[in-house]
């Protein structure tokens, strides 16, 4: 006899705000940067990035529990200029050393415009668009770039895992529309997805990584057995590595052989590099006129989009039901379309 399986709980964001942030607390980390860490854990759920919300708590509390992150860092800017800055993380949890960043990025573009600020010494951050977000409140584009924190991939051409998911993410505010949020990964998708099948014991679609002799790899549990593909072929491999030389070796962090995976080794410092930069919109364009632009994209978007829906759902009259079960649109509750989820430390 089938077992019908239980239904799916649902609980309070803010409940889950508090349990990760007891969580947190319980393993050292002051109540205030759990809460922190907690509140942006959560937000990354609500966006819809399953692999990198309350699904890496039991990942976060194992590593500070064999010393590999720490938990009281001093984290700081070691270099400066007027609009760039070198900030170092001292292994602390990446949320609060990208939520620093992200500020020391948004002070130095009110000053003069821009604000570059390399990060090292970091950690696992969650989904890059977190982090891009937060120049928004101030009127300004933000830009984040990582180093993933495991390796996923090979060099175009090659089998050797030398490059992670190593995403980007842009922010460009709006007037009365959601803001225009772009967060993906250099690989086809990010490897906390390929992390999350496997927990539902789920097949990977095709497309998603292949094996050492080039054959599509659909089992999750046997991910290690391959490599993720990246996103347009040699161009995404291209990308991944550019942005491994920006947020890394820039910034004296990992990159290439010298990444740790953090799904294996939660004892060595994974040196994760990450970039966050800050873009003043008033010092290009008058910032309501460029806000309400920004709108009217929206608008003509929002107008073809009901076009192509239309023209989908006649085709979707003259499809057979089977043909169209199992699928889904993602929902955002920041935008009218959910980001592509981004590994944004990779794992």
């Amino acid at each position: 006899m089938t077992q019908t399986p239980p239904p799916d709980r649902r609980f309070k964001s803010s409940d889950l705000e508090a349990f990760v942030a007891r969580a947190l607390t319980a393993v050292g980390l002051p109540v205030s940067d759990a809460e922190q860490v907690a509140r942006l854990m959560i937000l990354a759920d609500l966006r819809g990035s399953d692999g990198h919300g309350i699904f890496r708590l039991p990942q976060y509390v194992r590593r500070i529990r064999a010393g590999g992150m720490n938990v009281q860092p001093n984290i700081r800017a070691v270099q400066e200029t007027v609009a760039t800055a070198l900030v170092d993380g001292d292994n602390g949890m990446g949320h609060l050393v990208m939520q620093f960043a992200a500020q020391v990025a948004i002070k130095k573009a009110e000053r003069v415009g821009i604000g570059w600020v390399g990060v090292r010494q970091s950690n696992h951050a969650g989904p890059a668009a977190l982090y891009a977000m937060m120049p928004l409140e101030r009127d300004m584009i933000g830009i984040y770039i990582a180093v993933g924190s495991a390796n996923h991939m090979p060099p175009w051409g090659g089998i050797e895992l030398l490059l992670s998911t190593n995403p980007i993410a842009f922010a460009i505010p709006a007037f009365e529309e959601p803001p225009i949020v772009l967060d993906i990964a250099t690989s086809v998708t990010a490897y906390g997805k390929v992390k999350t099948k496997a927990q539902r014991g789920e097949p990977m679609p095709e497309g998603w990584m292949i094996d050492a002799l080039g054959n599509s790899l659909t089992d999750p549990k046997r991910a290690e057995e391959g490599f993720l593909l990246p996103i347009g072929g040699y161009k995404g491999s291209g990308l991944a590595l550019v942005f491994g030389l920006l947020a890394g070796t820039l910034n004296g962090a990992a990159f290439g052989r010298d990444v740790i995976d953090f799904n294996k080794d939660d004892t060595t410092p994974t040196n994760t590099g990450q970039v966050i930069v800050a873009l003043d919109i008033a010092r290009f364009s008058p910032v309501e006129a460029f806000k309400r632009k920004v709108d009217d994209g929206h608008t003509r978007f929002q107008k073809f989009e009901a076009h192509a829906r239309g023209r989908s759902h006649s085709a979707a009259r003259r499809t057979k039901p089977r043909d169209l079960a199992g699928t889904r649109r993602g929902r955002d509750p920041t935008a009218r379309r959910a980001p592509q989820e981004s590994s944004a430390s990779g794992g």
